[in-house]
């Protein structure tokens, strides 16, 4: 079975976007993109919400050419929208109507790691649906004051189990949490 992994950045005060809505306040270094490169091996599959999808589209089919743009350009990616009505970037595949049946159905085939990217809201929704197994926060030592916060309309109390970190050398520190420890109101 397939693990479902959401890997997000992070500030200090909680923001995975700024004010602007971008992420270009991440110290992201050739550590952090080992890292990225580690994890888009360990998958066979990307899943979006529609805002990020509409941001990645736009950049990585145009992108210069390394191990990490050929991943993001050819692996399959599953987009979940009820307002968009096609998706064009390689290899994507829109999903609407009910979509913790279509992730579960997803996660019960064979192969390697579902990755989540960004879609925090999306992200937030299937933690509460108890459909996320891992859910890694790539911590950056600052304070945004302001921007989308990681953990949106969290309406249950979820718990997580740390199971490792890893300290890069920027001071980023990616937390990896199980989510297996269920779902309590």
């Amino acid at each position: 079975m397939r693990k479902l992994i959401v890997s997000n950045v992070m500030s200090l005060d909680g923001f995975f976007e700024g004010p602007e809505k971008g992420i270009g306040w991440f110290p992201a270094d050739e550590e952090f993109f080992g890292y990225a490169k580690d994890m888009l091996q360990s998958a066979d599959m990307l899943l979006f919400g529609r805002a990020t999808y509409e941001h990645m589209a736009a950049y990585w089919p145009n992108a210069p050419a390394d191990e990490i743009a050929d991943r993001m350009n050819n692996l399959p990616k599953l987009v979940v929208s009820s307002s968009l009505r096609q998706v064009a970037w390689k290899n994507s595949i829109l999903v609407q109507g009910n979509i913790a049946e279509e992730i579960s159905k997803r996660k019960q085939l064979r192969g390697r790691n579902i990755v989540l990217l960004g879609s925090s809201i999306l992200a937030s929704w299937l933690l509460q649906q108890g459909l996320i197994d891992e859910y890694r926060v790539i911590l950056a030592p600052l304070l945004l004051g302001r921007g989308s916060p990681l953990f949106k309309d969290i309406s249950k109390t979820i718990k997580f189990k740390l199971e490792k970190t890893r300290l890069l050398k920027s001071g980023v520190i990616v937390l990896y949490y199980q989510t297996n420890e269920g779902v309590s109101a």
